[in-house]
């Protein structure tokens, strides 16, 4: 089935908050969602996969000019619980590494945890380092990279 992946809108907040909460607490802790959704009404590049008309997942990307040791990364990308392993999170994964690159990026961060980690090891990105229940009870913090190629500094 072809998925659509579009800008986010704010009509769209309330399905990402479902998307959000269909992963909880594996993948997300329920203290976690009013970030979330703080995040959604703040600016910044984040987009909707859609499938046969339906939103499916969400993710976005971030830039910290300010940070030259950890300029830009992933955040807050989310497949729908029951879609997981049917190739939507690697199409919205290179969506977004395709945007960092379109935005002059030459590497990827991302802050994950234990369970979306080995996801993201097939995809390149290598960890840098660990903190046991770095997000909360159960939950270790996963800081990983990826080189972009192609980005410049």
């Amino acid at each position: 089935m072809t998925a659509l992946i579009r800008a986010f809108a704010p009509a769209d907040t309330s399905v990402c908050l479902a998307l959000f909460e269909s992963n909880m607490p594996t993948y997300f802790l329920p203290f976690e969602r009013a970030d979330f959704e703080a995040y959604l009404h703040s600016p910044g590049a984040y987009w909707v996969v859609q499938q046969a008309g339906e939103p499916v997942a969400c993710g976005g990307v971030w830039q910290n000019f300010s940070r030259p040791e950890r300029r830009a990364g992933l955040a807050w990308g989310m497949v729908r619980r029951d879609l997981h392993r049917t190739g939507l999170g690697s199409l919205l994964l290179r969506y977004r590494l395709d945007a960092l690159r379109d935005m002059g990026e030459a590497e990827c961060w991302i802050d994950t945890t234990q369970h979306s980690a080995p996801f993201f090891a097939r995809h390149g990105f290598q960890e840098t380092k660990r903190t046991p229940d770095g997000y909360g009870p159960g939950l270790d913090e996963v800081l990983m990279v990826r080189e972009l190629g192609g980005g410049q500094r």
